[in-house]
């Protein structure tokens, strides 16, 4: 098993270009399902996610042709109608399969998809929007069985402005009969990019960014070419490292307004940041500050993704910070492997708490999940000695090629296989 072995207090420093959204790419490919033609995508990252959707996708009978970080999808060929159980279980995104089969098919059976366990994520959102449309879902042994004759257009009230939820009625709205009305959609720039897809496809979707989405259905769907927008997560990532190090980085290939409120909450804790076009050069401070009251919340709010990563940082500032993750339930696996480290981090349910301490010391710790993976890097770079990571499969999903790119920045970290 793949492990990270990191030596710690080394200052980053240089330039860093940000690979495309996961978050933006996993809908695209299972997008590319509904027309039935070939799709284009740009600025493909290499991510075990990523390979997880081209295998089921392949799995149904589409025609992969990947080319750097360009995949070219022809969907013409899916014939198979049921998901393949082991990579469903594995990855939760894969839900969203959901809305595109149903609309190009109008059937699909999976099973209940699986992904990093930080807590209940229930699809019942999904389901019930689905249901409201035309599909009659019979639930049994694990899996879902969907059928519909026809799926139409409604008005759906979200009563949680779910990203999952709102990508698969925006797939199944697309080609349904009549128009389509997401209220308390959710917000995400991921969204916006979905939009943008089914739109250069033929599709006429308006709305993605605000709380209110309208799709009125066409019907069918063109080939298109498309490019990925860059991962705001990634970027507030490695924005966090060189502030954590002390460093001074240029993050490129940006889009700052998708960063306000992690710009927001490192200025806070005393980083300088400089926004130019679509880059920023972030500057550590000498000192940092504790911030009194991080709140995750659905964008525009503080991103749910960046409260590890975070909650690390929150570990060696100056005074107690307060962190409240209103998202998931089950989001502080990471605060029991920093403690390990030498933080002093009391959770108490949603809500942590973190006291400062002057250094975090080098210790074997484990990824529980993605980001908190992403926050044991983050510690281990500032650590005293040397922090050994496991089940580093975990950042994979998420990070490309994550211990090159420190290492061109200055850390000192190498993978064991």
């Amino acid at each position: 098993m793949e492990k990270y072995i990191i030596h710690g207090g080394h200052r980053l420093s240089g330039e860093i270009s940000i690979q495309g959204a996961k978050n933006s790419v996993l809908p695209i490919l299972a997008a590319t399902v509904i027309s039935g033609k070939v799709s284009t995508i740009f600025n493909i990252p290499k991510l075990r996610d990523v390979d997880m959707m081209i295998q089921i996708l392949s799995s149904l009978g589409a025609k992969i042709t990947p080319d750097g970080n360009t995949i070219t999808v022809d969907s013409s060929s899916i014939s198979n109608l049921e998901l393949p159980e082991e990579f469903v279980r594995e990855m939760r995104s894969s839900i969203i399969i959901m809305g595109a089969m149903l609309a190009r098919f109008g059937e699909v059976k999976i099973a209940y998809p699986g992904g990093c366990e930080i807590g209940p994520r229930p699809i019942d959102l999904h389901l019930k929007a689905l249901r409201h449309m035309g599909a009659v879902i019979d639930e049994a042994h694990g899996f879902l069985d969907c059928k519909t004759t026809g799926l139409k257009g409604c008005d759906i009230q979200l009563d949680y402005p779910s990203v999952g939820a709102t990508e698969n009625i925006m797939l199944a709205a697309v080609t349904a009969e009549g128009i389509t009305t997401i209220r308390n959609a959710a917000r995400e720039p991921e969204l916006i990019d979905l939009q943008h897809y089914l739109n250069s496809a033929g599709a006429k979707v308006n709305g993605a960014g605000t709380s209110i989405i309208t799709i009125e259905g066409v019907k069918s769907l063109n080939s298109c070419e498309h490019r990925i927008i860059p991962d705001r997560i990634v970027a507030g990532t490695y924005m966090t490292a060189a502030v954590i190090t002390k460093g001074e980085v240029i993050v490129k290939d940006i889009v700052t307004d998708h960063l306000l409120s992690i710009i927001s909450k490192l200025r806070e804790a005393g980083a300088i940041i400089y926004a130019n076009g679509d880059s920023l050069k972030v500057i550590g401070p000498n000192k940092l500050y504790s911030i009194e009251m991080l709140q995750t919340l659905p964008y525009p709010g503080f991103p749910t993704d960046m409260q590890a990563q975070f909650m690390t940082l929150l570990t060696i500032a100056s005074g107690t910070s307060v962190v409240n993750e209103t998202i998931f339930e089950n989001r502080f696996k990471h605060a029991e492997e920093l403690t390990r480290m030498g933080a002093n981090i009391k959770t108490f349910g949603k809500v942590a708490v973190i006291k400062g301490v002057k250094e975090l010391t080098g210790a074997k710790v484990s990824a529980k999940d993605l980001r908190g993976g992403a926050a044991l890097v983050l510690a281990g770079l500032v650590a005293q000695g040397t922090t050994d990571i496991d089940n580093i499969y975990h950042i994979n999903r998420g990070y490309e090629n994550m211990d090159i790119n420190l290492r061109k920045l200055g850390a000192y970290i190498r993978t064991l296989k």
